[in-house]
């Protein structure tokens, strides 16, 4: 049991992620049946569903817009502060990761950590990296299977498919992914502010609740 206690968050947003997309799935296809019947085309199956532009492209647009969020944060906090938020540094405290150099013995440093400044220098901003990796590859899939869905489209209706390249300045492209990146810069927003006079007891991403207003970082 040790090993659910220690991993139980990582097992739970998992077994949750799991569930929505399976409730996504589901729910798509019956969308998508519904469709089906009102214009008397054939319903596809749900593995041909699952494998169908219209489901992956709807996939991959929130996947994006998750990863920008999340690496624009990560790398935001690390330059800018926001006074009394358990989101922010505390703009009076010293940095933490300044002369890396000076921590590479330090008990239980990452092994990388002894291999040279370049290495140090790409670990110390591995995580806003991977983060912008995943989102640049999410984009990617979107735009894909996102011109697949107008190809597909523009074929039933007896026009011309867009190609994929200048599908990439189509504004439909761009209309999904902006619905998406608004809300979630809005949310971290909201949660930046809350934080700073609300409490969540026990949470990492909330100060103390006894905390008072004006400390900043938890």
């Amino acid at each position: 049991m040790r090993f659910l206690r220690d991993n139980g968050l990582t097992i739970a947003l998992m077994a949750l992620f799991l569930l929505s997309i399976l409730g996504q799935l589901l729910s798509g296809w019956h969308v998508a049946i519904e469709d089906a019947q009102r214009h008397g085309q054939p319903i596809l199956s749900l593995s041909a569903y699952a494998l169908s532009a219209q489901f992956l492209s709807s996939v991959f647009e929130n996947w994006e817009s998750e990863f920008l969020q999340m690496s624009a944060y990560v790398v935001l906090t690390a330059v800018l502060f926001q006074r009394g938020s358990a989101e922010s540094k505390d703009p009076e405290a010293p940095l933490r990761d300044a002369n890396l150099e000076e921590q590479v013995g330090k008990a239980g440093a990452p092994g990388i950590m002894k291999k040279g400044t370049i290495w140090r220098a790409v670990y110390a901003r591995s995580l806003g990296l991977a983060l912008g990796l995943l989102f640049v590859a999410s984009f990617a899939m979107h735009w894909i299977q996102s011109a697949r869905a107008a190809a597909e489209e523009a074929i039933e209706h007896g026009e011309p498919p867009t190609s994929l390249i200048t599908y990439l300045g189509d504004a439909q492209l761009w209309f999904e992914s902006f619905q998406n990146w608004q809300s979630e810069f809005l949310s971290t927003a909201v949660l930046v502010v809350l934080s700073i006079f609300l409490r969540q007891r026990e949470s990492p991403e909330s100060k103390p609740v006894a905390a008072p207003h004006s400390k900043t970082g938890t």
